[in-house]
């Protein structure tokens, strides 16, 4: 049975640049759903319930057919988040330092070079999907975007960096403006949590 877990810091933490009524929705609605409807598609396969959401959304042609679908899209929706909570924090944003910020600058030229990619990886996303920044199988970082919930461990990459552009993210705040949500989004970037994920995804 897999859980909404409680976000890492109060509804209201990243004010003024993610309001609170967006968290509050975002995660006790919109997660939550997600969260509901994996486990109902999970009931059919009691012994997948057991998997780790990771465990199914990397392996997804061996999820049973019936619920390939429903899994790719609640299981993707409950991992994602679950992600995107933790790499944004209080007082955060600014510029990244340590082993992430010399990868940075090795692999797109500076930090500005990289925002800026990362930043129309989100805007030209067409419809609702996500912006990641992931490292690849042999080591190298990457910007790429999914559509939905899609996530980029399906492909065999890792993702230490993401941001939802689903106008549920930003539509009570910043209306239809995207690339205002995402100006502001830079703001609350937890780049400790993203070095973790850094060192972590060069160990594995």
């Amino acid at each position: 049975m897999h859980k909404l877990e409680p976000l890492p810091y109060s509804f209201d933490a990243l004010e003024p640049h993610i309001d609170t009524k967006t968290m509050e929705i975002h995660h006790g609605k919109h997660h939550q759903t997600y969260v509901d409807k994996l486990n109902a598609a999970l009931e059919k396969h009691p012994a997948l319930q057991s998997k780790k959401v990771e465990e199914l959304l990397s392996n997804l042609n061996a999820v049973p057919e019936d619920i390939r679908g429903p899994v790719r899209n609640h299981g993707g929706g409950h991992m994602n988040h679950t992600f995107f909570w933790h790499i944004m924090a209080k007082n955060a944003g600014g510029a990244p330092s340590g082993k992430v910020a010399e990868a940075i600058d090795s692999a797109f030229g500076s930090f500005d070079k990289f925002k800026e990619a990362f930043t129309n990886a989100g805007l030209n996303r067409f419809g609702s999907g996500w912006a990641w920044l992931i490292v690849t199988k042999d080591k190298k970082l990457e910007v790429m975007s999914t559509a939905n919930q899609d996530s980029p461990i399906s492909e065999g990459k890792t993702a230490i960096l993401g941001v939802d552009v689903w106008e549920h993210s930003y539509y009570i705040k910043h209306t239809s403006n995207r690339g205002a949500y995402l100006k502001d989004w830079w703001n609350v970037v937890n780049w400790h949590k993203v070095e973790e994920h850094f060192e972590k995804a060069l160990k594995h």
